[in-house]
């Protein structure tokens, strides 16, 4: 038994490590109570990293070591986060305009309200990127903002020619949030349709973030200048990068409701630019299709079933692979009809056919994440 509070001092912690091709394990939390006198006015989120030996030895807590932190002062009101952005050099950590009341939350029991009173959603707050280098836990001295968005998954992020290239699933509303009750996921017919109709789509989008920026680089300008990327990073008169995304999507993404839970050949294009991304299309509130994108034509590719629904895609790279979609796409599926069963489905990730399906005669309830476990597999294997 490790007591991990010993090695890694923190709240809350996200569920989605990043991995190194070395094996390396980076992850982020939150620690708002053991940062001296001041904590009650601050909120400080702490990168740490694992060496590639963690999980083979007794001793591998002994071998956490932080890598930088980031503090925000707010007094009893926390920073919504579900995972930090990982590249070769750098993280980045998104602070979303979605707050926590901790005293709302914390007394929501007395008060007879429910945990989501206590979620915040501050359109009139820009969101910020705040970019660490992982090497000398230095945080850069650059401000960069994008209007406000609401931020669950991260699809890739990589380095290219003096940029940080960071590709998201965003949504504008992040109130939305608060619609996923358990009484309305219980309605039926119209009344669930209604509730859908008011939730925010997620979409994929790419952020562009210019590492170096001059002094002297006047106001206006933007500093985009990779020549595959219509996004724009405009240097403002107070000299912050105000930064507007480009969607990774056409316009037939939006029949099949957004994207959630994206998915790559992690294992070979992590952290490195790629073209092909997978996801759940959410047609309504659970996702009902798996959908391939190709980032360079906008291209869409969708397996879809009437009456099934789909967990997130896993990505299963082919041993002798030598093109960045050769491999298998698993994944999940349920069906409330009782007629049919559940299955694990098998996609050629090329040609996003079926390959073939594994069925269960037992019903399953509905997941939201998955992992492929291969044999004498390493942790860049399983994400």
């Amino acid at each position: 038994q490790v007591d991990w509070s010993q090695f890694i001092a923190v709240n809350g912690a996200t569920a989605h490590p990043h991995y190194d091709p070395d094996g390396t394990a980076y992850n982020m939390g939150n620690s708002y109570s053991n940062f001296g006198h001041a904590a009650k006015k601050k909120e400080v989120f702490l990168f740490w990293k694992h060496s590639s030996s963690w999980g083979q030895t007794d001793e591998c807590p002994a071998q956490t070591t932080y890598t930088c932190t980031v503090t925000l002062h707010n007094s009893l009101l926390i920073v919504y986060f579900y995972l930090g952005n990982h590249f070769h050099s750098f993280i980045v950590f998104i602070e979303q305009p979605i707050r926590l009341d901790l005293l709302a939350i914390m007394t929501s029991r007395v008060r007879g309200r429910a945990l989501s009173k206590g979620i915040l959603w501050e359109p009139g707050r820009d969101t910020v990127f705040h970019v660490c280098n992982k090497r000398t836990g230095e945080l850069s001295a650059v401000r960069y903002q994008a209007k406000a968005l609401s931020m669950f998954h991260q699809i890739n992020a990589y380095e290219q020619d003096g940029f940080i290239v960071l590709d998201l699933c965003v949504s504008d509303d992040g109130g939305t949030i608060g619609d996923f009750l358990i009484q309305h996921m219980r309605k039926s017919g119209e009344a669930l349709d209604e509730v859908y109709n008011a939730v925010s789509r997620p979409l994929p989008r790419r952020f562009v973030l210019p590492l170096a920026v001059a002094a002297d680089a006047p106001a206006g300008q933007d500093l985009n200048t990779l020549p595959d990327s219509r996004a724009m990073a405009m240097k403002l008169s107070n000299g912050k990068i105000f930064c507007t995304p480009e969607d990774l999507h056409g316009t037939d993404l939006l029949d099949y409701g957004g994207l959630e839970f994206p998915q790559i050949n992690y294992a070979r294009y992590n952290t490195r630019k790629y073209r092909y991304f997978y996801g759940c299309g959410f047609r309504h509130l659970l996702g009902d299709s798996l959908l391939k994108v190709d980032i360079q034509t906008k291209h869409l590719k969708v397996w879809r079933e009437p009456g099934f629904f789909p967990s997130e895609p896993v990505f299963v790279p082919a041993p002798d692979g030598t093109e960045e979609d050769d491999g298998v796409v698993l994944s999940a599926v349920i069906t409330p009809r009782q007629e049919k069963g559940t299955f694990l489905l098998v996609l050629d990730a090329r040609t996003f056919t079926e390959l073939g399906r594994a069925e269960v005669p037992v019903d399953m309830p509905y997941g939201f994440h998955g992992v492929f476990n291969a044999s004498e597999a390493t942790p860049t294997d399983q994400h």
